[in-house]
């Protein structure tokens, strides 16, 4: 009987040890899956974020370019280049396009105040039209 116990208790080892290889080889086999699965992951996150980030920039210039060209377009721009040019001077002259009918004019002002410019007491922005109602010969000799 004891050849029987012995084969038994054999028998028992060798399927222990089989089934502690088996999940040994599983853990390795598992191992690996999570590490492919994390290479796997790993790129698929830097693929997302380069194909985000190209969107988020196509979206971003698709909204601000158009902005832009309105922006340069408008006469703003034109406006605040004017105000920047009149803080840098102290005269402006009447020229054939800004205030046309003031040249030669003896109430004519000119002088620029705060980055304002001061056309005349009468007409502070100057006249619309080719002709001043209030224009008087700078050249008038005194009696």
């Amino acid at each position: 009987m004891e050849d029987w116990s012995k084969n038994f208790f054999e028998v028992i080892e060798t399927a222990v040890l089989e089934v502690e290889n088996f999940f040994n080889e599983m853990a390795e086999e598992i191992s690996e899956v999570f590490d492919e699965w994390g290479k796997l992951s790993e790129e698929i996150t830097e693929e997302i974020q380069i194909n985000i980030a190209a969107e988020i920039n196509e979206y971003l210039n698709d909204l601000i370019d158009p902005t832009i060209e309105v922006y340069s377009d408008s006469d703003v721009e034109t406006q605040e280049e004017e105000d920047i040019d009149y803080y840098l001077v102290d005269r402006v002259e009447p020229t054939l396009e800004k205030h046309p009918a003031c040249r030669g004019c003896i109430n004519y002002h000119g002088q620029v105040y705060g980055g304002n410019l001061l056309v005349c007491a009468m007409h502070p922005h100057g006249v619309e039209d080719e002709s001043c109602p209030d224009w008087e010969s700078s050249n008038s000799s005194f009696n």
